[in-house]
């Protein structure tokens, strides 16, 4: 397909009406004019978008009922007369920040309570390091003497009953 037979884009058509009305920022209405200015395919899209709207003005016009206007203006007034209704919509909205308060302080002391319960319930690991701090100083020595019945044998020979007598 030749550059003289390019059909609009569907973005390009929906900007077609704000291209005709004036609308488009100049980049975008530049761009679909260099376009229209090259495709004999897109100018009979504008073409046939332009006789359609064309005909649109021969169509009847919707009038608005007798009443229409006794009907808005009696809305209008029913609504000045109603007192509270701003002070409705205030207090609604003060309820919902209420509210949003509310359950973000419920949210932040339930996160309060659960903190606190696992720091009281979770035993600490490094309060048994801290509590076994004197054992691991001496682990080689401990190591060394290998079990009790060398300990007793050494509490019971002479060289350290020497104290007892």
């Amino acid at each position: 397909m030749g550059p003289d037979q390019q059909r609009l884009t569907p973005s390009e058509r929906g900007d077609l009406v704000a291209y005709l009305d004036g609308e488009l920022e100049e980049a975008e209405a530049r761009a679909i004019a260099t376009k229209l200015a090259h495709s004999a395919t897109a100018r009979r899209e504008v073409e046939a978008l332009e006789k359609a709207w064309e005909l649109l003005e021969y169509l009847p016009r919707p009038k608005a009922s007798e009443d229409f206007t006794a009907r808005t203006l009696t809305e209008v007034a029913r609504a000045d007369i109603q007192e509270g209704w701003l002070d409705s919509r205030l207090s609604q909205t003060v309820q919902k920040v209420i509210r949003g308060g509310v359950w973000t302080v419920a949210a932040a002391l339930a996160f309060g309570i659960g903190y606190a319960l696992m720091q009281w319930a979770w035993p600490n690991p490094s309060e048994r390091l801290i509590r076994d701090l004197p054992i691991a100083e001496h682990l080689d020595e401990y190591r060394d003497v290998g079990t009790f019945e060398f300990l007793k044998e050494l509490a019971n020979s002479p060289e350290f009953n020497a104290d007892r007598d």
